[in-house]
């Protein structure tokens, strides 16, 4: 069902991406090659607005910090007696969120022997598949009407918007995303570039600094 729901949310990057201006092979790389679909999103978005490869790469390097300690916590347990480093670093290309939380929720009941294989197996298999989404979706876009090109679009954002509030269980996270949806048309509409990078930095930044006063005021009694 994860999968399913990724690929689903696949379908408006297609769209998404053709919309932004890029050619479907620019689409399938992003996919092939980044596999982390909210970087894919800033990435459509930097380009949509005229933003320099210079900072389309920057933005879409600090929208991937995020997967650093997942890829921390992941090594231990998908380690087995047979891997080495470099098969880990190649293996650590494909976490990214769906991978992540299927995998490291069924590795543990997997001797740890085949743990690797299962992780690139599922990673890999995941991979290709929204590659092919990718591809389909940016076809069949071109020949749709408006109304159903901007359907297909919004099936991203409500993918995020659901998945990150069914995974919201810390106040940090809910502030988060709360703010998020309070700056990011705000920010969005000043014109600046990587509008998408900045709301979350400001989201997120004042998400911790709020959850903070209201610990220190819970701490005080």
């Amino acid at each position: 069902m994860p999968a399913f729901i990724l690929m689903m949310s696949y379908v408006g990057f297609g769209a998404l991406a053709q919309e932004a201006g890029l050619s479907v092979t620019q689409a399938a790389f992003s996919t092939a090659v980044i596999w982390a679909l909210p970087s894919q999103v800033v990435l459509a978005g930097a380009l949509a607005a005229g933003t320099s490869i210079g900072l389309v790469a920057l933005a879409v390097a600090l929208a991937s910090v995020r997967l650093t300690p997942m890829v921390a916590a992941w090594v231990p347990v998908v380690r087995g007696p047979q891997s080495t480093r470099l098969s880990l670093v190649l293996m650590s290309q494909f976490v990214a969120i769906t991978a992540w939380i299927v995998t490291m929720n069924r590795m543990p009941d997997i001797p740890r022997e085949g743990r690797g294989a299962f992780f690139i197996g599922f990673a890999s298999s995941l991979t290709v598949c929204n590659t092919l989404v990718t591809i389909l979706s940016f076809i069949v876009a071109g020949e749709l009407s408006d109304s159903w090109r901007a359907a297909l679009l919004f099936l991203t954002p409500i993918y995020f918007l659901t998945s990150l509030t069914a995974a919201a269980k810390l106040p940090s996270d809910r502030f988060a995303l709360l703010f998020g949806l309070i700056f990011g048309p705000l920010i969005y509409m000043t014109g600046v570039q990587l509008d998408l990078l900045f709301s979350g930095l400001l989201a997120g930044t004042l998400a911790f600094l709020v959850d903070k006063q209201i610990k220190k005021r819970a701490a005080r009694g």
